[in-house]
């Protein structure tokens, strides 16, 4: 066991120092440090910081991340798309990121450090991708962060009306990127009614591009409705979902800062 202890760490340095795909930490407020995981591209024409839902976890194991969610399990196919791909982590001061720490000012204070930190190590603009409980993390942080960033993307979105910290509840209107906003229609987790999906486009009053994506298809779904591999997680249909969002961030590099 110390020997294969030994021999992960010295692979994971060697990883790091060759510029491999490898862990950041960036230090984000007093006294807390935020990471995230780093896969830098050649050839990359966008930076895209996938913000996990749940409690925010990317779920390590073995020195990687590990997590079902949509987002990180994608990662390699948002890199082969064309992208640098940076997956945000927990902040040090919090185990659970719940809805109301993701919609704070503290939470968007950690994106700012995390996003500066992306645009200087790959050069390119950066888009904040958010699923689930991710997606109050990318709206706050699109509406915190003006022209730090050049879009958003937004995937099966706390919609629920009656939660305080509801996509649709945030000030949608400070908004002046482009955001697209993709959703199941078969989605049945109670936070995310799809029905509702429409009231994120229609409050982005200023923003200089939105769409409303609705899927189906995929499967075969399992599990809680809330969970990564049912339909709310985009099961089955990974590849068709990364696409839809390359072509979007591809569709407006006037846009991209």
């Amino acid at each position: 066991m110390r020997r294969t202890f030994l021999a992960t760490a010295l692979a994971l340095a060697a990883c790091a120092a060759s510029g491999a795909d490898h862990l950041v930490k960036v230090d984000t407020r007093a006294g807390v440090h935020t990471s995230y995981w780093w896969m830098e591209r050649p050839g990359a024409t966008a930076a895209l910081l996938l913000i996990p839902g749940g409690a925010g976890s990317m779920g390590f194991k073995a020195g990687v991340p590990a997590s079902s969610n949509f987002l990180v399990r994608s990662r390699d196919r948002f890199a082969a798309a064309g992208f640098d791909v940076a997956i945000l982590g927990k902040p040090s001061d919090h185990r659970d990121m719940d809805l109301e720490f993701r919609a704070s000012p503290e939470h968007v204070e950690d994106l700012r450090h995390v996003v500066a930190r992306v645009r200087a190590a790959s050069g390119k603009p950066v888009w904040l991708v958010g699923t689930s409980r991710g997606t109050v993390s990318a709206a706050a942080g699109a509406i915190g962060l003006g022209d730090a960033i050049a879009g958003v993307v937004l995937t099966s979105s706390i919609t629920a009306p009656n939660e305080p910290h509801a996509v649709e509840n945030l000030a949608l209107d400070r908004v002046r990127v482009p955001v697209l906003v993709v959703h199941h229609e078969l989605d049945s987790c109670r936070l995310t009614p799809p029905q509702e999906a429409h009231r994120i486009v229609d409050k982005l009053a200023r923003a200089p591009a939105k769409k409303l994506l609705l899927v189906e298809g995929g499967g075969p779904a399992y599990g809680p409705p809330c969970e990564p591999m049912y339909w709310h997680g985009y099961v089955g249909m990974e590849q068709e979902v990364v696409d839809a969002i390359a072509a979007f961030v591809r569709a407006h590099p006037a846009q991209s800062r």
